[in-house]
């Protein structure tokens, strides 16, 4: 049997989040706390001045009640992952659990990111349901339109484009006449995991030079290689992350190689968990994988 905790991303947010576990950890929370700047469990319970969907405040938010329901799950049961994975920001919670970095590095770091990624503006995401990534790819290719990227690939039919307002606009009809059965836009500020944020890439990179990263003691996947993290190039993924597409269905297919490989997700909401269940029915039995990991 392979444990495997994973730890949603931005989108997974809802007041109310981290409801009776904030006072299970007060030493947690008051780093937090003076890290960010606010009382995260405020945000998070009562959201009194509408917050929470902001980037610059979503992400550090995430970031606390999805490492608070990891200590609490441990608190509780005892339990270690064989292996961990997160859906961008999510990543950071799995860097977390496997003792890359501790809690108020962990926030500092979130911190950054979001405050890079909410300087951007201009452009958008959306999420296309029903389509093959290679068939949006063609699609937007015929129509010449080369200014989408995709940023998430989160099932098989199921994948985020990324880039300008009113060239999104254009690909609704665009992928919709190729067979889209679900063209949404999301409530985003900006084209995230695209060539857009190569700005936020760079100056991340660099405030990520100053800090020392010990070596995971549980294997943890990188959202940019789809497979386990090279311990040198942690860094590097990170700040990649950034403009990458979350080659989310990759990572699934194969953690779901590994033998008996048991999912928890940690964190607001089961938006992975049903991913998971939707990558299960859409992957074909596969072959083992040379490089898959036991506990």
């Amino acid at each position: 049997m392979t444990r495997i905790y994973f730890f949603p991303g931005q989108g997974s947010q809802t007041v109310g989040m981290g409801e009776g576990i904030f006072d299970r950890f007060p030493e947690q929370v008051a780093i937090a706390d003076a890290e960010l700047g606010y009382s995260v469990p405020t945000l998070c319970l009562r959201d009194p001045s509408n917050q929470l969907n902001q980037t610059r405040f979503t992400q550090p938010a995430l970031f606390v009640v999805n490492a608070l329901s990891f200590l609490n799950h441990l608190f509780e049961t005892g339990k270690l992952p064989g292996i961990v994975a997160g859906h961008s920001l999510g990543e950071y919670n799995a860097l977390f659990a496997a003792g890359v970095f501790d809690f108020q590095t962990g926030v500092k770091l979130v911190k950054q990111r979001a405050n890079l990624m909410a300087r951007a503006s201009g452009g958008g995401m959306a999420a296309v349901v029903g389509l093959l990534p290679d068939q949006i790819r063609q699609a937007l290719g015929a129509a010449a339109l080369s200014s989408i990227d995709i940023a998430n690939l989160n099932s098989r039919t199921q994948t985020v484009i990324s880039g300008p307002a009113k060239d999104l606009e254009t690909s609704q009809t665009i992928l919709e006449q190729a067979g889209a059965q679900l063209f949404k836009r999301l409530p985003v500020s900006a084209a995230f995991h695209s060539r857009y944020m190569a700005e936020a890439e760079h100056d991340f990179g660099v405030f990520l030079e100053s800090f020392v990263f010990a070596e995971p003691r549980i294997p943890v996947i990188s959202n940019v290689t789809a497979r386990l993290h090279d311990s040198s190039k942690i860094k590097q993924m990170l700040a990649r992350q950034i403009t990458q597409p979350v080659r989310w269905t990759e990572s699934m297919q194969w953690l779901l190689r590994q033998p008996g490989p048991e999912f928890l997700e940690l964190g607001p909401g089961n938006v992975l968990t049903g991913l998971m269940r939707r990558i299960k029915m859409e992957t074909q039995p596969l072959p083992a994988h040379g490089d898959r990991v036991s506990t």
